[in-house]
């Protein structure tokens, strides 16, 4: 007999039933006869016949007749499955929802699974990683149970928790989805129930991957999709992956989904419909050319990790290679260390041969070196913060090849730290050892000393009520206080002080605390003349080693001062972007002249009369403004963005950003701002290279842009020179070196691309020859393959193939999900530029840096292809 709806759900007793049930698969019941006719004549010949055996609690199937094997091992698993529940009409609709299933799993067969597309959407939409997927990991989730179950059931809030998936709405809606799948309407399971939803989610078949993600969407459970299920997903699926623009939206995005795959309008989409699309999204994955696909397989195996077994061998390859990676550094350190060890040595040879040394011993002669290599190193210090020094010597002289001009900054702390060194010796041999034993000393001992320290103290204050001592003990504590601000923890508050002490940490703090160096080299000439030991003023040499270093840094300050008091610029555009992003465009100083790369420190007397701050230019040389990005993380930034969001206005639909203030628009008066720069940085040495490979991450991407634009004008240039070139052939303007460019930008917040996307559209627009590259990434989007983000993929396949617009950045560019695979991207550029030189430049936080600068090397003595690594952290 066919089964209809013709049963009572109102029987009080509970009637065994048992009979045939035959007709077309995909009808379940009686109730939707059109749709029914309808998928019957689509379908007409996929009839089986299958006998089930409905109990109180379970339904077994007792004979199955036409179909296929895989039809028929289906059905079994049907019937050797427990249904909760206890009426007979509730029984019976989960026997008409599976046999929907078997149907819906049958219709993949439609589709080529051996095609590429295929094959990868086969191996997404998993709920769980692989590793935590693994077979040995339901133990954990088993132990994770028992910490978390309440009276023997796990609520709903800790399922996520429980299997170890951190979105709790996402795991939510998939608690949700495998109890209506299994029929349990607590808000709660038990371990044997929460052991069926970790096989099901972690199921290898791609079927039974896509049922459970039809089936999310599918709330009522009817086999149909509508459009209002659609919007739902949508919204989940924005907000588990932080995609606040596409949730803002999601009625128009199911509009667009619907549109795209019921195009006969029925009003609902069914699970082939959804398969079809997800074979036809295109892989987010580096793309390499088929014509390198032998030559990618090669460069694999050569870039096997193989272990050398002999030590020797080991250590010699690996000190080879770091001499060739770090050999600038390595010269001058040694050259510093040299120095420093040679002055020391000297001055206790010095003080060998006087008669303080029979009363004091080695610890004056070691006080003595330590105090020679510290006015060494107090002049040296100055000379890396000559901004203007070091940018004319790496851009005017051919001495950017040998000397690491880029580690300027490390360098001075470095010294910072050798004065630290030179200090705490000078100080501790001193007050512990030199005037104790001058002290204890006898009458005849001490008189060779009178002529030095008059008579004889009686204790030890004289020593340190001194003018050499109390300046001492002065620089000692001012030094102290600007090196302790000057650490990552304070300058950058990362520590959880009381908020009295914060105020007093920052950048400000650290600003204002090295600027006590004033004091310190007063006190420090003021110290080196007064000695007890040196009387000759040719012997005080303190003055001597530090005369040049601060007449130098004096007039680097002095043409700063000067430079920036003309260089007032005129607020051209202001805008504030999300992401807590302050964008100022600003009118060009006449003679302004810069490289893509480099950066200007900023002033504005509304925040800080005294304080500049360095920030990377975006603009290109040939544009006719210069504009800046500047991100809040600190106090002076964030009241500068305060300041400039006072005299803006929410932005039109049609501007990008927050709040927008732009000229000629009734722009208010805005706050003055003075610059200073031109300086040099790691990238604006980009011209040198053929072949560029730009890394930002965040805000990082800034300097990079600016590259970008470079090259996007140049390409313009060129362009306009052929048209010229028909008419006038005396055209001998240099070509621009850079003939590709590689940008990858890591960002985790969608609203970080409303920042460039100008400049990634305007790419599009004109680099038509595909000379630059770029690749977006959205961190806070799961992976490919996720199930998470399956949905974003697809929308995203649909929109940008109707438009041209990415959903995710809102250009033509489209966004990859996740993290790059960064060997895979050097794979990518080694194997399409074999045997050529590639400039990396890389700006961010400094966790990716060791990273792409092992790739660098690894590829560069493995393959052909040379790749110079350059980074800026920030």
């Amino acid at each position: 007999m066919d089964v209809k709806d013709s049963w009572s759900e109102t029987d009080s007793n509970p009637v065994g039933f048992s009979g045939p049930l035959s007709g077309p698969l995909v009808t379940s019941t009686t109730r939707n006869s059109t749709s029914s006719s309808r998928k019957s004549a689509r379908f007409k010949e996929e009839y089986v016949e299958i006998t089930l055996d409905v109990r109180d609690d379970s339904v077994s199937v007792q004979n199955i007749r036409g179909g296929d094997s895989d039809m028929a091992l289906l059905a079994s698993q049907l019937g050797r499955s427990k249904h909760f529940g206890s009426q007979l009409s509730f029984k019976l609709k989960q026997v008409s929802q599976e046999l929907k299933r078997i149907t819906s799993s049958k219709r993949f067969d439609r589709v080529d699974r051996a095609k590429s597309g295929a094959a990868r959407a086969l191996k997404g939409l998993k709920f769980m990683t692989k590793n935590v997927a693994s077979e040995g990991n339901w133990s954990e989730v088993e132990k994770r149970f028992d910490e978390l179950s309440i009276n023997g059931m796990l609520p709903k809030p800790q399922f996520g928790k429980c299997i170890a998936m951190n979105d709790k709405e996402f795991s939510g809606a998939l608690f949700d989805t495998l109890s209506r799948r299994g029929g349990i309407e607590l808000s709660s399971i038990t371990k044997p129930q929460l052991r069926e939803f970790w096989e099901q989610i972690t199921d290898q078949s791609f079927d039974a991957r896509i049922q459970i993600f039809f089936d999310m969407v599918d709330k009522n459970l009817d086999g149909r999709i509508t459009e209002d299920e659609v919007k739902e997903i949508i919204a989940l699926s924005a907000s588990t992956n932080k995609l606040s623009k596409i949730q803002e939206r999601a009625e128009e995005y199911a509009a667009l989904i619907m549109e795209e795959l019921d195009p006969d309008n029925l009003g609902h989409i069914e699970l082939y419909n959804l398969e079809m699309l997800l074979v036809e999204a295109p892989s987010q994955s580096t793309n390499i050319g088929t014509d390198s696909r032998l030559l990618s397989q090669l460069l694999s195996q050569k870039l096997v990790p193989t272990k050398e077994h002999n030590p020797i061998k080991r250590w010699y390859h690996g000190l080879f290679y770091f001499v060739e990676d770090h050999w600038k550094r390595i010269w001058v350190m040694s050259l510093w260390l040299a120095i420093c060890a040679t002055l020391f040595i000297w001055k206790v040879i010095q003080y060998k041969n006087r008669p303080v040394f029979h009363v004091m011993g080695y610890c004056v002669a070691s006080a003595k070196g330590a105090a020679e290599t510290l006015k060494f190193n107090m002049a040296l210090i100055l000379l890396p913060v000559c901004r203007n020094t070091i940018t004319w010597l790496r851009s005017k002289t051919k001495l950017g090849g040998v000397v690491p001009f880029d580690d300027n900054i490390n360098f001075h702390k470095v010294i910072a730290f050798g004065i630290g060194i030179g200090v705490g010796i000078h100080a501790i041999l001193h007050l512990t050892c030199d005037f104790p034993k001058l002290l204890h000393t006898t009458d005849e001992q001490y008189k060779p000393m009178k002529q030095f320290y008059g008579d004889k103290p009686d204790n030890y204050w004289m020593f340190v009520k001194g003018t050499e001592g109390w300046t001492g003990v002065a620089m000692v504590v001012l030094m102290a206080i600007a090196y302790v601000l000057a650490q990552p923890w304070f300058r950058r508050n990362r520590l959880n002080l009381p908020k009295a002490i914060k105020k007093l940490t920052g950048f400000n703090a650290f600003w204002y605390s090295h600027h006590l160096f004033v004091i310190v080299y007063a006190l420090f000439i003021v110290h080196g003349y007064y000695l007890y030991l040196s009387k000759k003023w040719y012997e005080k040499t303190t003055w001597m080693y530090i005369a040049v270093p601060m007449f130098l840094y004096a007039c680097e300050r002095l043409i700063r001062a000067f430079r920036s008091g003309y260089k007032s610029v005129k607020i051209l555009k202001v805008a504030v972007y999300p992401g807590n992003v302050l964008a100022l465009h600003m009118s060009k100083p006449q003679g302004f002249k810069y490289s893509s790369g480099q950066y200007i420190f900023v002033n504005c007397a509304d925040v800080s009369p005294f304080e500049w701050h360095p920030f990377s230019i975006t603009s290109a040389p040939g544009d006719d403004y210069l504009s800046i990005y500047i991100r809040t993380l600190g106090d002076w930034t964030s009241q500068l963005k305060m300041t400039f969001a006072k005299v803006c206005q929410p932005a039109s639909v049609d501007q990008s950003g927050l709040l927008r203030a732009d000229i000629g628009y009734n722009q208010p008066k805005m706050p003055k701002v003075l610059i200073d720069g031109p300086y040099g940085a790691p990238a604006q040495d980009y011209k040198s290279y053929d072949v560029l490979l730009l890394v930002g991450l965040g805000i990082g991407a800034t300097p990079l842009i600016s590259i970008v634009k470079d090259v996007l004008n140049n390409i313009k240039q060129q362009k306009e020179t052929k048209e010229e070139s028909g008419i006038n052939h005396s055209n001998k303007k240099k070509p621009f070196a850079t003939k590709r460019a590689y940008f990858y930008w890591v960002t985790r917040e969608q609203g970080s691309f409303d920042w460039f996307r100008s400049v990634m559209n305007e790419v599009s627009d004109y680099d038509h020859e595909g000379v630059i590259e770029l690749h977006n990434y959205c961190t806070s989007v799961y992976e490919e393959g996720d199930a998470r983000s399956a949905l974003i993929m697809m929308l995203q396949s649909i929109q940008h193939a109707k438009d041209g617009i990415d959903i995710v950045s809102g250009t033509h560019v489209k966004t990859h999900f996740a993290r790059p695979n960064w060997r895979n991207v050097f794979k990518s550029v080694a194997v399409n530029h074999t045997a050529q030189r590639v400039g990396v430049f890389y700006c961010g936080a400094p966790g990716l840096t060791a990273e792409l600068r092992r790739l660098a090397q690894d590829f560069s003595r493995k393959t052909s292809t040379k790749f110079d690594f350059h980074k800026e952290n920030f």
